[in-house]
């Protein structure tokens, strides 16, 4: 079986990334697979790319290259959604290009791995191929107008498939797509080869990117509190992005110069983890929660807030990691404290850790993408005839309202004058 993966950009960083190549790698061991690309910045990916997966760049960008002069480079993307917050970075050429490569793909599943890109797999991709949307956002971090989009393209495809349960439950309850298999897959998390955490390091890890919703910031005052009282213990920070100057200002406004620090981005970040004896996240909101998996893998203490989605899915309170209320550094700091002050505590939640993490093994992921894709290959005339039967019926719907309409109207007929 051919599976072809449509992803933003395979040449960056990021958890979308990692995650496509992950499955991307683990799915090579039984079938053909490749990766298009919609952007190429640089000549070679950051992350390691399987020799057995084919990247396929749609829109190259490198110096040298003629993309870039192409007269629809221009021009702003008409197809992929204005409402998908990506859409600054697409132009007219991408369009054509996703256009022309689906029209060609020759696979038997193509998936999809952000909003405008489903649409995309929505509008250009051949019939006969299984076509799947990923959703690595949470359903409610799409607006309002995303959301809308996004259910009148979605409905046409096969599966969309979430993170966590929580978020397939909503887009159950939020969205009506007949014949649409709805469900949650996690994400790959490989093992890594490191040596597991031995927590006799005096440092608590975080990482992810610098904005606001990751609350770097809380995480900082929680260990505002956490520093005079262990002033030996350090916190370091892994990542890039807009709020590295607010937190580094935050960090000198608290006198914490001597026990935070921000590392910037460090991919892959597990080395990083095992030299640390906690890790934490303390953000608003997780799709999924790619760097607490990343740790229990490497067999560290993981604390993070109960956020809306994914930590729920990932921790289980007190056995494998420790869960804090959202926006309270108070909670969060007494956690680390906690857990700095005893040794046997932290060393059991990271062998748990490690056991609980086999959960998100490639062989067990994959098992379930096979599943998937057995069911809507078995139920595709069943599926079809449920959408063809939902669509008539909403057109009676629609011809009772204006019936209804129309026997509500006034009459303006003028009276005759007798």
């Amino acid at each position: 079986m051919k599976i072809a993966f449509l992803l933003h950009n395979a040449y960056a960083i990021g958890g979308t990334i990692r995650t496509t190549l992950n499955l991307a790698s683990a799915l090579a061991d039984v079938h053909d697979v490749e990766i298009a690309s919609l952007m190429r910045h640089r000549e070679t990916p950051r992350f390691t790319v399987d020799p057995r997966v084919r990247l396929v760049p749609l829109v190259d960008t490198r110096v040298g290259r003629t993309d870039e002069q192409h007269p629809a480079y221009a021009e702003p993307a008409c197809d992929f959604p204005v409402a998908d917050r990506r859409h600054h970075q697409y132009t007219r050429l991408h369009d054509l290009r996703a256009r022309d490569y689906l029209a060609a793909c020759d696979a038997d599943v193509i998936i999809g791995t952000r909003p405008g890109l489903n649409v995309y797999l929505a509008l250009f991709a051949p019939r006969r191929a299984l076509r799947i949307a990923q959703e690595h956002l949470r359903h409610d971090a799409h607006s309002k107008t995303l959301r809308r989009v996004l259910a009148r393209h979605y409905r046409t495809l096969d599966a969309v498939v979430t993170t966590t349960e929580a978020d397939a439950a909503t887009y159950r309850a939020r969205l009506t797509l007949p014949g649409v298999r709805v469900l949650s897959i996690p994400n790959i998390v490989p093992d890594p080869a490191v040596v597991p955490a031995d927590h006799t390091a005096k440092v608590v890890a975080a990482a992810g990117r610098l904005v606001r919703g990751k609350r770097f910031d809380l995480l900082i005052e929680a260990f505002a509190d956490v520093a005079p009282k262990r002033p030996d213990w350090l916190l370091r920070i892994y990542g890039g992005g807009k709020e590295k100057e607010p937190l580094q200002e935050l960090i000198h406004s608290r006198g914490l110069g001597e026990h935070v620090a921000l590392m910037g981005p460090m991919a892959p970040i597990e080395a990083e983890f095992a030299r640390a004896s906690i890790v934490a996240s303390a953000s608003d909101a997780e799709s999924f929660g790619m760097t607490l998996v990343e740790a229990m893998r490497c067999g560290v203490a993981v604390v993070s807030t109960d956020c809306p989605l994914g930590p729920a899915e990932i921790i289980r309170d007190g056995i494998d990691g420790r869960l804090v209320p959202p926006g309270d550094a108070k909670a969060l700091a007494d956690v680390l404290l906690e857990l700095i002050d005893d040794g046997p505590r932290r060393r059991a939640l990271g062998v748990a850790a490690v056991e609980s993490a086999h959960r998100f093994d490639a062989e067990r992921i994959v098992r379930r993408y096979e599943l998937l894709l057995t069911e809507l290959a078995a139920t595709r005339h069943r599926r079809a005839w449920q959408r063809t039967r939902a669509r008539l019926a909403a057109r009676a719907r629609g011809l009772v309202r204006r019936v209804e309409r129309i026997r509500r109207r006034p009459d303006r007929t003028p009276a005759t004058v007798g």
